[in-house]
């Protein structure tokens, strides 16, 4: 749990992924598409400490476990919590407040 604080403390936008995942393509895709670089961490690639992170992302709620997404330090959710705020027109201010796009 130290682990993803200290992960999603250091950047505006955290993603936890893992590198087959479609759900986690699509919203990293739709960051890059709205001009942000978000820190990605995908946790296939990471085997040892991949695991231990999947287990405190599901101990923080996340059902399922990738992805995961932090926005200023804050656990956002997962594609749907996403993609809800972005439909709802919450997702850009959101991101602006937490410096991670300016425009």
């Amino acid at each position: 749990m130290e682990r993803v604080t200290r992960l999603v403390s250091q950047r505006a936008v955290v993603i936890f992924s893992k590198s087959t995942c479609c759900m986690s393509h699509t919203n990293k895709t739709l960051f890059y598409d709205l001009g942000v670089n978000p820190t990605v961490h995908e946790l296939d690639e990471e085997p040892r400490a991949g695991k231990e992170i999947e287990k405190a992302l599901i101990r923080l709620g996340c059902s399922p476990s990738v992805p995961a997404v932090f926005i200023g330090g804050e656990l956002v959710g997962g594609a749907k919590e996403v993609m809800t705020l972005h439909l709802s027109s919450s997702l850009v201010p959101l991101l602006k407040q937490a410096g991670a796009i300016w425009l």
